[in-house]
């Protein structure tokens, strides 16, 4: 069997053995198969459940998921009316863009669909041993679970579907309560994790495993413990809370549920957290940054890989991403909000009002932020052959020189190369003055070749936040404070001390800066419901040299914080609405509140 690294894009239609018996309609298509076919050959079984798994996409869409939240913003794309609260039930266009796509509510149940066709279909499937039956058994699981897993984060309870509706079915049906879908994705986790190996193979690298279906459970519970769904009163007025919340039940158990299943992955021993004990801030930095360009490590749990050489393979983060000085499209720029979360190295918090701060932003902080985000003056790779005489040494330039020209006697403004004013690419680029690092390969000049860049869905760091979280929430903070400061430790940072509301507070703000792009913030926000507060006006930072009194160029630049998106905040963003056109296909339906 192969690795999963790209999912095959073979087109799987399978018929109806009832089709027209004209000859000329049998005629079987080259890029078709027939249900018979296909249930009957090991090779296309395998490939059917390839294509179940491309149904989870991955993270390194042109648009990525932190542009929906407070981590960046995206500087092309329709994606604005999510952040301004704007997306309506007959409007949602701006979620079926890129990685949003793979939650939007159609998508997602034509992958459950393939889903349940192949439990229709695999009993009878007679080229496959006992034991490959059931890893792929597992594997399906596991694949059906996560995408309940998307739709419920999204849309809260949802019909729980797990047969295949063919032409002319009645497949109009209720939404099941929110504490039915959390019921189902546990159990869906439960039997993966019966029937699927500790590890796999180095030819089957990517497929699920047990550790990937505990995994999922630990997240699926989490979620489901937090505040959004305990006590839905933000939803005043509606009548069916039970599709968004629980009615019932003791909070205390749904955090204990969550702890649990977080120390079952932990009870593995299988993953670790990398470089656990870095020397020097410059090490745990480099570490960070390795672990996030290389192609395994000892935290992956569920992986997807890529071939640079295959073009439809669908990544290539360091195009969409990287600064435009280097002709790259800058596609999703940190916002100033994540840069200052990031702390300083004694653990005090950044802040613009401090003098000293303000002066010198990015000295002194928190090791991963060198290792995420790329500012002015950051070092980063050699620059291409023609624009490498501008800038031999590979600095990021962001800002702005004030320089006087005698021959007019006039001060002239020069814009750095990765500006949007830049000489090198001014039509794309950051609006907020900063640059993804993280994610991105030095070693590859992304304007022509992809990287290997794996998109890690879970990682065992997720899973110790998650169990510390659960902690907190139980009054166990020594025990949660025991895994976060192994995490801070990894980071060269010092331990966390507080207790209570102030751990939770310094809590959050940990999962933020170690988890940030990895598709945990739009969520986290939510089920936290602090997102009326972190959906303000998306801020950046301006560098300017400014020209001195005796007309020379200061060596160090000046910051002015700067307004660079508008954003809004409206209760009913806690979830998504169910399209317009799949509430008039099935009147069973309810909508969710405020649409």
């Amino acid at each position: 069997m192969k690795k999963i690294i790209v999912l095959l894009t073979v087109v799987l239609l399978l018929w109806n053995n009832t089709s027209c018996q004209q000859d000329f309609l049998n005629k079987q298509p080259q890029d078709q198969f027939s249900d018979d076919a296909v249930w009957n050959d090991a090779a296309l079984i395998q490939t059917f459940i390839n294509n179940t798994y491309r149904g989870l996409g991955h993270g390194f869409n042109n648009v990525m998921f932190s542009t929906y939240s407070d981590e960046s913003m995206a500087v092309w794309g329709p994606v604005v009316n999510v952040t301004k609260g704007l997306i309506n039930s007959s409007d949602i266009n701006d979620w079926a863009y890129d990685r949003a796509a793979y939650y939007v509510w159609d998508n997602v149940y034509k992958n459950i669909r393939a889903c349940n066709l192949f439990f229709s279909k695999i009993e009878t499937a007679t080229t496959l041993d006992d034991a490959t039956k059931k890893m792929y058994m597992g594997e399906e699981h596991f694949v059906r679970a996560y995408l309940y897993h998307n739709l419920v984060s999204v849309y809260g309870g949802v019909p729980i579907i797990t047969q295949a509706y063919a032409l002319n079915e009645d497949y109009a049906v209720p939404r099941n309560t929110y504490e039915e879908c959390i019921k189902f994705i546990a159990d869906e986790c439960d039997k993966a994790a019966a029937l699927l190996p500790l590890t796999q193979s180095a030819g089957n690298l990517g497929r699920a495993t047990k550790g990937a279906a505990l995994a999922l459970k630990a997240r699926t519970l989490l979620y489901a413990a937090s505040d959004l769904y305990a006590n839905p009163t933000w939803a005043a007025g509606y009548a069916n809370t039970e599709l968004i919340g629980y009615k019932g039940g003791e909070r205390t158990a749904r955090w204990k549920a969550a702890k649990d299943a977080a120390k079952a992955v932990m009870d593995l021993g299988v993953y670790s957290l990398n470089a656990p004990n870095p020397a020097t801030i410059a090490d745990a930095s480099k570490n960070r940054a390795d672990m996030f360009v290389s192609k395994q490590s000892s935290e992956d749990i569920h992986v997807r890989f890529f071939l640079a050489k295959l073009d439809n393979d669908g990544a290539w983060p360091g195009r969409s991403n990287g600064p435009n000085g280097y002709h790259n499209w800058g596609g999703n720029t940190p916002l100033g909000q994540l840069v200052d979360d990031y702390e300083m190295k004694d653990g005090t918090k950044f802040s613009w009002t401090n003098p000293a701060h303000a002066a010198d932003p990015y000295v002194g902080r928190d090791s991963r932020l060198y290792a995420d985000i790329l500012f002015e003056g950051a070092q980063w790779r050699q620059r291409p052959a023609d624009v490498i005489d501008k800038d031999p040494k590979g600095i990021i330039q962001v800002g702005y020189w004030e320089k006087w020209n005698a021959a007019t006697s006039k001060m002239e403004v020069v814009a750095g190369l990765d500006t949007r004013k830049g000489p090198i690419e001014d039509w794309n680029g950051t609006y907020s003055g900063y640059y993804l690092k993280k994610f991105m390969d030095p070693a590859v000049d992304a304007q022509f070749f992809r990287s290997e860049v794996p998109w890690r869905f879970i990682r065992y760091t997720e899973i110790l936040l998650n169990y510390a979280e659960a902690c907190i929430n139980l009054g166990e903070d020594v025990e949660a404070k025991k895994y976060l400061n192994m995490i801070r430790k990894r980071a060269a940072m010092p331990d966390i001390t507080e207790t209570g509301a102030a751990l939770m507070k310094r809590y959050q703000n940990e999962r933020r800066v170690e988890m940030a792009y990895e598709e945990q913030r739009f969520f986290d926000v939510r089920r936290w419901m602090i997102a009326p507060q972190v959906y303000s006006n998306g801020r950046g930072v301006e560098a300017t040299y400014k020209l001195k009194d005796d007309k020379t160029t200061s060596a160090k630049p000046t910051y002015k914080i700067i307004e660079v998106q508008q954003r809004a905040w409206v209760d009913r963003n806690y979830f998504l609405p169910i399209k317009l056109d799949e509430i008039n296909k099935n009147k069973k339906l309810i909508q969710n509140p405020g649409y």
